[in-house]
């Protein structure tokens, strides 16, 4: 459960393309601007003249930041290329019981926070609370997937501007409401305001949706099994064996007890993403969420105001369905040049031949580690190895669903970073 930055960067070209959380907003790098193999345009004939540019045509958004706007039909189609009604919140529930009933869920985590068992071996420990609640429940899972599915994400960004010159709405998809989120200090300088916008659209509603369901049911045991490790409590005399007590932590120690009182607010976002004084943005979640920067941005997400999370980190880990909605949008966000783990797991990552001399040609449970953290790069199911816990919660869940992974790499010998 460390506490890391995640520095994340987009390529752009529509639905399938890298998108990340990053340092300040979703950024894309200008190289993402070109098709591969498209041809030069010819050089403008001698006495062609240039075209006039209208600074209206390279307008971005006559929102402000925070701002609503209920959109027409054919706004929600011209503008966010409409709503697929596969991906709606109310199936999102169906997608979670088709998968995993919550009988085999309770029984694969029976140590994790808040649940009967966790009371029993937390009662006298510096760490118990009286008032837990049942944080990882299943119901808590079914209503993240159910929330992130109503949400659509675009990124617009001024093209040749790297990291900076964005803007970030959200769509709530049921309600018909787009929200500027976030919008950077230079988007509309005088050197930007006349560059093109590019824009990028993230439908959330599509996790656990896409592929064949085995690959659905892959995906729902690859979150899950990465989230064991992240979360977990057990050791290798643990009653009941190590992977009983998978999402039994939700905040990093050192954090939560004071041991590291550090603030986590990182001074080159710390503008756009103030810190609030006495907070600080330790790993808080299934994913050990750290730093102002992505506290900030997934509250925008989350609730089209950066301000909730910012002013109250405490509520990703008070509130087990916002900690869940945390990790599936990290779950589905790429950070280039690393795919999405979600796009690893349903097939829509091909890797490159650059990916393949780094050993990452097998798309499967092994790459998702590595996509999470690089860190663990080259290492096989020995003891001592983080993979080799990851792995037996993958096996586990997969066996628990009735599929079948022999074929399926699974740890990352062999494998070098993204």
């Amino acid at each position: 459960m460390s506490d890391r930055k995640s520095p994340v960067m987009t390529k752009v070209l529509r639905r399938s393309l890298p998108i990340a959380l990053g340092t300040a907003l979703l950024a894309a790098p200008l190289s993402a601007f070109a098709l591969e193999g498209a041809s030069k345009p010819a050089p403008p004939h001698p006495n062609e003249k240039p075209p006039v540019l209208s600074p209206v045509q390279y307008q971005g958004s006559s929102l402000l930041v925070g701002e609503h706007r209920l959109l027409q039909r054919k706004d929600i189609f011209r503008e966010w290329d409409g709503i697929d009604p596969d991906y709606s919140p109310d199936k999102a529930i169906e997608a979670v019981k088709a998968l995993l009933s919550e009988k085999d869920f309770e029984e694969l985590f029976p140590y994790r926070l808040g649940s009967e068992e966790w009371f029993k071996v937390a009662k006298g420990k510096e760490y118990f609370k009286e008032d837990q609640t049942d944080y990882f429940s299943y119901d808590n899972l079914m209503n993240a997937v159910a929330e992130v599915s109503n949400l659509k994400i675009k990124i617009s960004t001024r093209t040749g501007t790297w990291t900076s010159a964005q803007e970030i709405h959200r769509l709530d998809k049921e309600a018909k409401v787009e929200t500027l989120v976030l919008r950077s200090a230079d988007f509309n300088s005088a050197e930007n305001k006349l560059k093109p916008i590019e824009s990028v659209i993230v439908d959330c509603g599509t996790f656990l949706k896409e592929g064949f369901k085995k690959n659905r049911k892959r995906e729902l045991a690859a979150f899950l099994a990465n989230l064991s490790h992240e979360t977990g409590g057990g050791w290798d005399a643990a009653p009941g064996g190590p992977l009983r007590w998978g999402l039994f932590w939700n905040e990093n120690i050192a954090g939560r007890t004071g041991a590291n009182m550090d603030a986590f607010v990182d001074p080159g976002t710390a503008e756009l993403f103030p810190g609030t004084t006495d907070k600080r943005y330790y790993g808080r979640g299934p994913i050990m969420l750290s730093w102002n920067f992505n506290y900030g941005l997934f509250s925008s997400i989350i609730y089209g105001d950066k301000s909730v999370l910012l002013n109250n980190p405490e509520i990703v880990a008070a509130d087990g369905k916002i900690g869940y909605m945390t990790a599936i949008l990290f779950w589905m966000t790429p950070q280039a040049p690393k795919p999405s783990a979600h796009d690893v797991m349903v097939g829509r990552w091909k890797p490159n031949a650059d990916e393949r001399l780094k050993g990452l040609g097998s798309p499967g449970f092994g790459t998702t580690i590595m996509v999470l953290n690089g860190l663990e790069a080259n290492l096989g199911e020995v003891e001592g190895s983080p993979v080799k816990r990851r792995a037996g919660h993958y096996r586990e869940i997969t066996q628990r669903m009735g599929v079948d992974i022999s074929s399926e790499k699974v740890d990352t010998l062999n494998m070098k970073p993204f």
